[in-house]
């Protein structure tokens, strides 16, 4: 090799690395920093799939993407209609990894495997119009008497019925 040539670098070999992990542990993973995107998905399988108001992802290059732990402990769900393909940790349930056929470069996580930052906000929102009239959305929260740390909107106010003019 010439020496004047600069060799190359292994792909992502100065990337820096965000780990995640499973509710068990069992499965762990990694991501290059920062992620791609992230966004709040509002979609029925989605919020079915974490049983939650909504889904939050991370989005990455597959090739930014490694699992370091469990990959054998990983689960597979294909959905018949759209071939989206969802993750899952097989001893604990927890959602792992989201794939789209029309973006196979990409793969997707929850949010919420990884406790260090992403590089990256959830600033978008899909399928908004999905969102569920019992998802909480900003309410101002008080204290509940008798319950240290939980909070809650507070009694509803009662609707004020007009007199009938009929009736003054």
């Amino acid at each position: 090799m010439n020496d004047t040539k600069k060799r190359r670098k292994p792909r992502n070999a100065d990337a820096a690395w965000v780990k995640g992990q499973c509710l068990c542990g069992n499965v762990e993973v990694e991501i290059g920093f920062p992620a791609r995107w992230a966004w709040h998905d509002h979609s029925t399988a989605s919020r079915r799939a974490h049983g939650a108001a909504y889904a939050t992802y991370v989005g990455c290059w597959r090739s930014r993407v490694r699992v370091t732990k469990g990959a054998t402990k990983i689960a597979k769900y294909e959905e018949p209609e759209t071939k989206r393909v969802r993750s899952f940790c097989s001893h604990c349930g927890a959602p792992v990894m989201y794939e789209r056929p029309h973006a196979p470069q990409m793969i997707n996580l929850p949010r919420a495997l990884f406790k260090d930052r992403t590089g990256r906000e959830p600033l978008y929102h899909v399928r908004i119009e999905e969102l569920q009239e019992w998802t909480y959305t900003g309410e101002r929260l008080v204290p509940l008497k008798g319950f240290p740390g939980v909070v809650w909107t507070g009694p509803k106010k009662k609707k004020r019925v007009p007199t009938p003019d009929f009736l003054i």
